[in-house]
């Protein structure tokens, strides 16, 4: 290790520990912290998060960075993260140490008001603090713009490089001319799936049994990471032996299994990651898209096929004998691959998925580029929704205080799911075409699709974009058409179409 690179490694020391305190706070705010924790909790977030920022833009960081450009023995892992840690600064430096600050703590009180918020159904309880979010996102991309570049592109910019509003316009256009007539098609025209056993009386211990077993299944290493339970389930992870998921569970057990599942894909990942570069700026995911990618494969691709479900149904029928006894596999499979709009994102069915998340970022764009009304909100959401998918929410918390996003200040993160589905479509059709993907399922062998994915997607962390891993995996360059033909093919035959 060189001396300019000492340096820099030094001082990463102290921005990882401060990073690691403030992931485990957020965790403890949306686990099992009490009601009235937040506002001294957000206090201390605020002061750990202004160290954080203060350690990040220090001239001695500053110096520490140039040091290691000018070095000609830097190895291609101490390259990257000199790199990723050069563009975090620059993403800090540009903001004043005072409002970083406040928006930490903004953000973590938000939450808290978000919650009760939806609690009791009223959007007005939190339009306040979202309003104060907004600005403060706003006048951060102001910080960080370049002379003509939009604020909401450089949002997008932080989630996924070369991702901007044209190139989303495109994409989501393309996928509204594919499922809304596939949608009108289905109702038409489709067969009628039953779905009503899905909902009933499984207790919540048995369905805490189940999501144990089925991260168990995919490969979630249970020394390395834990199950918990939040309002808005999500994952996190401290370093790559330390990562945590949650779900939530309520009456319908599809929602819990395929939260599991949704919340193992990104654990996965994060499990995934090689140890040279845990605990470093490159030591997670690629991009938000190709996590979602992950965590989509094995929530639909992986989940939602019939063989996956060959070799354990028997336990599942096992864990809710009454419930599941007379369901055939083939019955199962159907109910949860069922079409059906409805309002809640996290419980869309596959193909309407995408365009709840199109809805938020239409929104967003209006929300950060035309200035909109925060008031008015709530109506433009039932708009849309009445639109796209034919259903209205009755209050704001099946509208638009269903998400905990935006109380984070995560705007532009939304359309990372719909590119995540399209990324894992494209890596899903070249698995097709070097392995026996449905029958490794068939016969329990997950373990192999997991692993393959290791190799390929998860060891290299951010080494690599979300393209260069596309390309170097498929061969291809990001080619959203794989998606638009997976739902095509999948729903045609789901519903005797084709």
């Amino acid at each position: 290790m060189s001396k300019a690179y000492e340096q820099l490694s030094g001082l990463l020391e102290k921005t990882m520990a401060l990073q690691t305190s403030l992931i485990l706070f957020e965790w403890d705010n949306e686990t099992l912290a009490p009601e009235e924790a937040g506002s001294y909790t957000a206090k201390v977030i605020g002061i750990l998060s202004e160290e954080y920022y203060r350690a990040m833009t220090d001239k001695a960081m500053e110096d520490a960075i140039e040091a290691c450009e000018q070095d000609l023995s830097l190895t291609s892992l101490e390259k990257a993260i000199v790199r990723e840690t050069k563009e975090e600064r620059e993403r800090l430096v540009c903001i004043p140490s005072r409002e970083y600050r406040e928006f930490a703590q903004l953000t973590a009180e938000s939450t808290r008001v978000w919650m009760k918020a939806r609690q009791e159904k009223n959007f007005d309880a939190f339009a306040p603090t979202l309003e104060k979010v907004i600005q403060y996102q706003k006048k951060f991309a102001s910080y960080r713009a370049k002379e003509g570049e939009a604020l909401y592109n450089v949002m997008l910019d932080g989630y996924e490089k070369g991702f901007d509003m044209n190139t989303l316009d495109r994409f989501f256009g393309e996928l509204k001319e594919t499922i809304v007539p596939l949608l009108r098609d289905i109702k038409e025209k489709g067969r009628k799936i039953p779905s009503d056993f899905l909902q009933g009386d499984y207790p919540e211990d048995k369905q805490r049994l189940l999501a144990v077993m089925i991260g168990e299944y995919m490969g979630f290493d249970f020394k390395r990471g834990v199950l918990g339970v939040s309002a808005h389930p999500f994952t996190t992870n401290l370093h790559n032996h330390d990562v945590r998921i949650t779900t939530s569970y309520n009456d319908h057990v599809d929602s819990s299994l395929f939260s599991v599942i949704h919340e193992a894909g990104h654990g996965l990942y994060e499990l995934g990651i090689a140890d040279e570069l845990t605990q470093t700026p490159v030591g997670q995911g690629a991009s938000m898209g190709m996590h979602e990618s992950q965590s989509r494969f094995f929530e639909n691709i992986v989940g939602r096929n019939e063989n996956f479900w060959v070799p354990i149904y028997g336990k599942v029928q096992e864990l809710f004998p009454e419930q599941l006894k007379d369901i055939t596999l083939k019955q199962f499979v159907d109910a949860i691959n069922k079409a059906e709009p409805g309002l809640i994102r996290t419980e869309a069915d596959e193909l309407t998925y995408s365009l709840h998340v199109m809805i938020r970022y239409e929104l967003e764009k209006m929300i950060v580029e035309d200035n909109l009304d925060i008031q008015k909100l709530p109506k433009i959401w039932a708009d849309k929704y009445e639109e796209y998918l034919g259903v209205r929410p009755a209050n704001p918390a099946e509208g638009v205080l269903q998400d905990i996003h935006w109380s984070q200040g995560s705007f532009g993160y939304f359309p990372s799911y719909a590119l995540g589905n399209a990324f894992g479509a494209q890596l899903y059709y070249h698995m097709r075409k070097i392995m026996d993907f449905d029958g490794l399922l068939r016969e329990g062998k997950i373990d192999q699709i997991r692993d393959y994915l290791r190799e390929h997607i998860h060891q290299y962390g951010k080494l690599k974009t979300s393209r260069e891993l596309l390309k170097d995996t498929t061969g291809e360059d990001f080619n959203p058409s794989y998606y638009v033909q997976y739902l095509k093919e999948k729903f045609s035959s789901l519903y005797g179409l084709s």
